[in-house]
């Protein structure tokens, strides 16, 4: 009968879980964002962080956290108390990670409990007039081939997706440009914008969507096997000819691995209820994603699918980062 002792602290534990889970939220909440502000990951956090903050009747605050390639915030998020209160939206960046970088103080599947899938976005192959006047895919790739190591794309971080999804793009369409690493798609994505040293991006639509709209600068595909309904006129990149070229940007939160049960099911709830709101869903159609879903147990399955066919990615790029 000695294990009775052990059922009662278990109990105890138990109900003590759920007494903080129901006065849970006492305090503001922190959501650790890896990126600068400006980028994709920011453009959905911020407006699911107002309505979670509404909701919740405390305030989330976005904590941006660039650098890395989006791993300084992981590994800041994986080091956060174990009390509910600090949350982490990262994105497939993350699921690369792993597989470029030799040392990482995180682990996304140890240290990271998953809550929910918030946005599923396809990158889009975006260039600016500044620099470069061809009009459609397949006379950029022919730009390319003729001025080898010439043209240059913008990216993140060394590691991040929008790099990868440069290095697959170099081995499809058989091009060689150059790679051009960023401290997040903010400072990217401005750098296209300035026109200064990059003619071309692959961006995640969230976070290309407005100056695609203002035409500062022009998409040539999207890398998805449909067009967007967003940008139902950009071509998917095998009907631009390039076949085989398939991208997603994801995005989903996170909270930190050993905080209460009760209390990250309860956020759960709470993001389904954003997310099922026709604000959110009108506002993530508007920069071509489609909105995600409140299932931990998928979202754990879905990122260790990620993680493997990313490695494989790297492996035949042969990308690493120290």
């Amino acid at each position: 009968m000695q294990f009775l002792p052990y059922v009662a602290i278990a109990i105890s534990s138990a109900i003590a879980a759920n007494a903080q889970a129901q006065e849970w939220p006492a305090k503001n909440l922190t959501l650790v964002v890896p990126f600068p502000a400006g980028g994709g990951t920011d453009a959905f956090a911020r407006p699911l962080s107002a309505f979670l903050s509404k909701q919740l009747g405390k305030q989330i605050v976005n904590d941006n956290r660039g650098g890395a390639g989006g791993n300084l915030g992981a590994g800041i998020a994986a080091r956060a108390a174990k009390d509910g209160y600090t949350y982490f939206m990262g994105a497939v960046h993350h699921a690369i990670a792993p597989s470029v970088y030799k040392k990482l103080d995180y682990s996304l599947e140890k240290d990271f409990a998953p809550l929910a899938v918030v946005a599923v976005v396809p990158q889009v192959i975006v260039v600016t007039p500044k620099r470069v006047k061809e009009t459609d895919l397949a006379s950029l790739i022919a730009l390319a081939r003729k001025n080898p190591g010439k043209l240059n794309y913008a990216s993140a971080g060394s590691g991040t997706s929008h790099h990868l999804a440069g290095e697959l793009f170099k081995i499809a369409a058989g091009v060689d440009i150059a790679h051009v690493p960023h401290k997040g798609a903010g400072p990217a994505l401005q750098d296209l914008l300035s026109g200064q040293q990059v003619e071309m991006m692959f961006d995640g639509l969230g976070s290309s969507a407005q100056h695609i709209k203002s035409g500062l600068i022009m998409p040539l595909a999207v890398a998805s096997k449909t067009r967007s309904a967003a940008f139902p006129y950009v071509p998917t990149a095998a009907e631009a000819g390039l076949k085989g070229y398939e991208v997603t940007t994801w995005y989903a939160m996170w909270g930190v691995a050993g905080s209460p049960q009760p209390i990250h099911d309860r956020m759960v709830g709470e993001i389904a209820k954003s997310l099922a709101t026709p604000e959110i869903k009108n506002l993530w159609a508007q920069q071509g994603a489609i909105t995600g879903a409140a299932n931990p147990k998928e979202m754990a399955a879905f990122v260790s699918a990620e993680i493997a066919k990313w490695a494989k990615v790297a492996k035949s790029a042969n990308i690493t980062v120290d």
